[in-house]
């Protein structure tokens, strides 16, 4: 069999809110996604699968690098990181496989995404671009349908994205089941309404491509992977170190290797993803990563070591630490700063509607204490989302307590399961030698020596026999080439948010091999991640 394609789809800030997730994930059934749901019933669907933090950028580091945001330095929200240099991008490892690599442009791995990462990365990037049809392919596409910011879109934006949802589709404010850490208050039921209807928009996306796909002829020997990069994108989801916070959809598609209907229980997390890529793909797993695959190269399930680590780090100006680990039942929370409160302030999260109206609730309930009255508006675990601290362990038991309202911590009857997962999350942060720990200016310091980003050194290039050999000699680099010049051009800002602080010269093709000297010139640069480039070298 010819080696497998991969179609990567992601979208942002989603539980498993899918319908073919009904039982399994709480009010997974109002959401009316039958493109999903059909994509799981051919295939096979991941009912625990947990993201390596609750927040985008790091998230999606860990997905691509197949190593912990903790281990790599990615852990901080928005962060100008600089890994070890064995770390590497799954799509270049690929590349160097003769894999052909596209991303539908976005990039938010929280450190510079070098041109040798990807064949080609814009907002019209294809499997389709390839020059030649029976090159296997890597194609990644990103929607920010879902993202928490499109929740509170103003109403003709809305209605234009729902406008691909038929209406017997759509949920009503006025009939979602919230969970019960959500006051029922208009600002609530409008986001939660907002979500599903968004769910199923993003689900017509999905179906598009698979449609895209089919057309092409490429089904068959295509391994479709669905995911969200961490949970909700509301006060207890996204941000939290807990399960609304890291609980994520997971589905895969092969059609030559996987019989359909699968439902796999073992709890797994979203960066095996990388080790899994390349295990089906053939390509040996760097012993670096800290991936595990979850799928062999002839398409049978490899069960995973059934724990799931997270990290919550700094939210950009909201600064804590907590990490977390989960077994099939139990959810163990660690939070290094008890003294702070669960929803410190962020200038982002913020500006909408139920994060201010939680705020002006816990007011209100000030108001009564100072009133010398009991606080009455909230409930205990709506009270806990805006507390002024919070405990220094949590411990709760999902099988009974999906929502996790009820802090078990101090119950003697689960006695031993505190202390296992507590010490398998101490080994985990030991292991990983967790960097979030460290002093983040101290960090900065050690990664920009004087306030300057080292610079990969320029290639070595040296004529042997007719043919162009290139070295560097930073360690971890990567040399790209190629026979056309190349056209600079600087990021824009929101490129550059997104992690493009580089000049972009696109496309370079991966050196992995000597290159034949011809009649015209070849230029040479090397990229290593976190370093700025080196200056580019013209042979002829």
């Amino acid at each position: 069999m010819a080696r497998p394609n991969f179609l990567f789809i992601s979208t942002h800030d989603i539980n498993p809110h899918l319908g073919c997730y009904a039982g399994v994930w709480p009010g997974a059934e109002e959401a009316v996604t039958p493109r999903l749901d059909a994509l799981a019933a051919e295939g096979v669907r991941f009912d625990s699968a947990l993201a390596a933090a609750p927040v985008c950028a790091p998230a999606r580091s860990a997905i691509f690098t197949g190593v912990y945001p903790t281990a790599a330095g990615t852990m901080h929200m928005r962060a100008n990181a600089v890994p070890p240099p064995e770390v590497q991008l799954v799509p270049e490892i690929l590349r160097r496989a003769g894999y052909f690599a596209t991303n539908n442009w976005f990039t938010d791995f929280q450190f510079d995404v070098p041109p040798t990462a990807f064949d080609y990365c814009g907002d019209n990037a294809h499997w389709r671009d390839r020059p030649d049809p029976q090159t296997p392919f890597f194609a990644a596409f990103h929607s920010l349908i879902t993202h928490e910011s499109k929740l509170y879109e103003d109403g003709a934006r809305l209605v234009d994205v729902l406008s691909q949802v038929a209406p017997d589709a759509r949920r009503d404010a006025a009939e979602v089941t919230l969970p019960p850490y959500y006051p029922d208050l208009p600002e609530f039921r409008t986001a939660w309404a907002n979500y599903l209807n968004l769910i199923s928009a993003m689900d017509q996306w999905v179906g598009r491509l698979v449609d895209d796909l089919a057309a092409d002829g490429l089904s068959e020997n295509t391994v479709v992977i669905f995911w969200s990069d961490h949970g909700i994108g509301m006060p207890g989801g996204k941000r939290w170190a807990a399960e609304a916070g890291l609980r994520v959809p997971l589905i895969v598609r092969w059609p030559a290797a996987i019989a359909g209907g699968q439902v796999r229980t073992d709890v797994v997390e979203t960066m095996d993803l990388a080790a899994t890529i390349l295990e089906i793909a053939g390509v040996k797993v760097p012993e670096n990563m800290d991936s595990a695959p979850l799928i062999s190269s002839a398409g049978a399930a490899l069960v995973s070591d059934g724990l799931a680590f997270g990290a919550r780090d700094r939210m950009m100006d909201d600064e804590d630490t907590s990490r977390t680990v989960r077994d099939d039942r139990y959810r163990y929370i660690r939070h290094m700063h008890p003294d702070r409160s669960p929803m410190q302030f962020g200038k982002y999260p913020d500006q909408f509607p139920p994060t201010q109206r939680l705020r002006m609730m816990k007011y209100a309930e000030a108001r009564q204490v100072a009133d010398g009255e009991l606080p009455s508006l909230l409930t205990e675990p709506q009270r806990r989302l805006v507390a002024t601290t919070k405990e220094p362990e949590e411990f709760y038991d999902l099988v009974n307590d999906p929502h996790q309202t009820t802090n078990l911590i101090a119950d003697p009857t689960v006695t031993d399961h505190v202390s296992r997962l507590r010490e398998q999350l101490d080994q985990w942060m030991r292991g990983t030698g967790d960097l979030g720990l460290k002093d983040e200016l101290d960090l900065i310091r050690a990664w920009s020596p004087g306030g300057v980003r080292p610079q990969t050194d320029t290639p070595e290039v040296e004529m042997q026999e007719g043919m162009l050999r290139a070295t560097s000699t930073t360690e971890g680099a990567s040399i790209g080439w190629t026979k056309n010049e190349p056209d600079l051009r600087p990021p824009q800002q929101f490129e550059a948010r997104l992690g493009r602080r580089i000049q972009l010269d696109l496309p370079w093709n991966v050196y992995t091999d000597p290159i034949p000297q011809d009649d015209g010139p070849v230029w040479f640069r090397a990229w290593r991640l976190g370093f700025e480039p080196s200056e580019t070298v013209r042979i002829g």
